[in-house]
Parts: C-alpha cells; sequence; structure tokens
C-alpha cells in the first residue's frame, strides 16, 4: 500500500511540468485584450542593427530586425540585416509556437555575448513582423 501512494506521489510531482508547457494557442481578435504588464518602463525601443550591436557593451540589451537565415546548430542560427549577419542562440521555448522562414522579417529582443572575437545575441523574444 504504502509503494503505491509513493509511486501516485512521484508520478503526480513528474507528470506537474509536462501539463504546463505552452506551445501556442487561439488569439481570439474579439477578445478584450488582457493587460500583462504589472508595472515598468513601457515605451519605444530603440533598433540596432547587426553593425551597431557589435560595437556595444558585452550584455547590452539590445531589438533587432531582419530575417533568420538558417539554422547552424540545435539553438544557434545566423541572423541578417542591411548591415550584416549575425549569430543569435534562440532557445525552442522563445518561439512561442511561431512558424518563421528565411523570408519572414523578425524583432529578436535579447542581450549581447561578447567574447574575445566573436559577437552573440542571446534572444529573449522572438515577434514575426507582418510583411
Amino acid at each position: 500500500m504504502k509503494k503505491t501512494a509513493a509511486l501516485l506521489a512521484i508520478a503526480a510531482l513528474v507528470s506537474g511540468p509536462v501539463f504546463a508547457a505552452q506551445t501556442g494557442g487561439f488569439n481570439d481578435p474579439a477578445a478584450p485584450a488582457a493587460k500583462t504588464q504589472q508595472g515598468g518602463f513601457s515605451g519605444q525601443e530603440a533598433v540596432v542593427t547587426v553593425k551597431q550591436a557589435q560595437d556595444m557593451p558585452d550584455d547590452a540589451w539590445v531589438t533587432m530586425r531582419g530575417t533568420i537565415e538558417k539554422r547552424i546548430s540545435d539553438d544557434d542560427y545566423i541572423f541578417r540585416d542591411e548591415t550584416g549577419t549575425m549569430k543569435v542562440d534562440i532557445d525552442h521555448k522563445r518561439w512561442e509556437g511561431q512558424n518563421i522562414t528565411p523570408k519572414d522579417k523578425v524583432e529578436l529582443q535579447g542581450e549581447l555575448d561578447k567574447d574575445f572575437n566573436s559577437v552573440e545575441l542571446d534572444v529573449k523574444k522572438v515577434r514575426k513582423l507582418g510583411n
């Protein structure tokens, strides 16, 4: 009896995160907009280019617009704008159910990760832009 109760408790703890995963969903345009921000600054963020981002300091927060050209590894992609290309790291959860192709224009927000001889964007938000 104790073994059954222990197994049920373990199963309940392990299966909880599976049900919490979000992979997109239905957006009703007629529904009232839900206000999710609880505070902080909400203003227009400056969009920077790949060339400008290369001259910014490590850990700078940036917004960039362009296209994702190709996937080069599990979470790494090549991003391009009118000034050049940059490697970007996009975790699976950041896609939020969006399907994006190399033809789609996107806006990426994230933190610059500068090493001795390279610059990479650690993407925190991906937004598909209208053409």
